[in-house]
């Protein structure tokens, strides 16, 4: 079951690129931005992780911390942060425990073939750890995702 609107995170996010298990108690008191994305370096993940990474000042004065998550492993996640110097934690969910807690582990289509994957999705997170906003596949703006945020 998907999470909605007014639904409560959970406790354990998952563990980050550097080992350490990320809690929602870690964000207590600041919004959260918590973005799922499909792939580790390709075309419009990185697009979407540079917009992050170009507006993460707007985005800390505006309260938000950013956190990404896909199912690519610890390494994978320290590469893609250092290849792109992003300034936040990315989420290696490599059981598809958080992505099919969150809804977003669904049936995917390319080339007329049918696959399970991630579908690109932000959840705006309030101070009390409640999901404030859910902006959703197409209507992801990869390349202008920190302003898309910030507009919300």
């Amino acid at each position: 079951m998907a999470l909605q609107i007014g639904d409560k995170i959970p406790e354990i996010l998952g563990t980050a690129q550097d080992g350490k298990v990320v809690k929602s108690a870690d964000f207590a008191g600041r919004k959260l931005a918590l973005y799922f994305y499909p792939k580790d370096s390709t075309p419009g993940c990185t697009a979407q992780a540079c917009s992050l990474r170009d507006g993460y000042t707007e985005l800390k004065k505006a309260g938000y911390e950013v956190v990404g998550v896909s199912v690519d492993s610890e390494a994978s996640h320290r590469k893609f942060i250092e290849k792109y110097d992003l300034p936040f934690t990315l989420i290696a969910d490599v059981d598809k425990r958080l992505v099919q807690e969150f809804g977003v582990w669904q049936e995917k289509k390319n080339y007329g073939k049918s696959y399970m994957g991630t579908v690109r999705t932000t959840f705006l997170i309030d101070e009390t750890g409640t999901v404030s906003h859910i902006i959703e596949g197409r209507k992801v703006d990869t390349k202008n995702h920190a302003e898309q945020i910030l507009n919300q």
